[in-house]
């Protein structure tokens, strides 16, 4: 990340009224979470869906190149007896370690060749769940340029060696534009 990018996360981070929501896909998928286990947020943000991992019970660890979102996320976990385990961390440069984590969690980041750093990094049994923009723009959100979004169908080609659980994909074939109407949502396991 550039010295700029870093700049305008922080800001951004700095000047939001709140946490955030928790991503869809971990909302809709609550139940595939294990009783218990290490979870990662990656790229977590403010830190909305790490506060929800720590209240499902799970070791939660949040990692973010900004300072900023990390210190809100730090801030309002204490104020809700929760803990997470912040690190300011490039994780582009630094992915997680091979089986390190039970379930990771990725929202709204996308860096392909990441995937089989990921899929490595999660223990056998172990679930990822991921959701971010397609192409098929309905909402006007998210970023502006085409290869931060994902084509049809890649994130289940990213992740093929996992066993799919979960995966939606709107696009086109909606009537009703939704919240998730422009997202590709995963839930896949490494196998044991």
């Amino acid at each position: 990340m550039s010295i700029s990018q870093l700049e305008k996360w922080n800001q951004r981070h700095r000047e939001a009224e709140h946490e955030g929501q928790p991503a869809q896909v971990l909302l809709r998928n609550l139940q595939l979470l294990p009783n218990a286990g290490r979870a990662l947020d990656l790229a977590c943000g403010r830190g909305a869906s790490a506060l929800l991992l720590a209240q499902q019970g799970l070791e939660t660890h949040a990692w973010d190149f900004s300072p900023v979102a990390l210190t809100r996320l730090e801030q309002l976990a204490a104020r809700r007896g929760l803990q997470v385990h912040t690190q300011c961390r490039d994780v582009v440069a630094q992915p997680p370690e091979a089986e390190s984590f039970d379930v990771i969690l990725v929202s709204f980041f996308l860096e392909r060749k990441l995937a089989p750093q990921l899929i490595a990094a999660l223990r056998p049994g172990g679930r990822i769940y991921y959701q971010t923009f397609t192409r098929e723009v309905y909402l006007g959100r998210g970023p502006s340029t085409p290869e931060w979004r994902l084509e049809k169908n890649e994130l289940l080609h990213l992740f093929r060696e996992l066993d799919v659980h979960y995966y939606r994909e709107d696009g086109s074939a909606t009537r009703v534009k939704t919240d998730i109407s422009d997202l590709a949502l995963l839930v896949a396991a490494k196998g044991v």
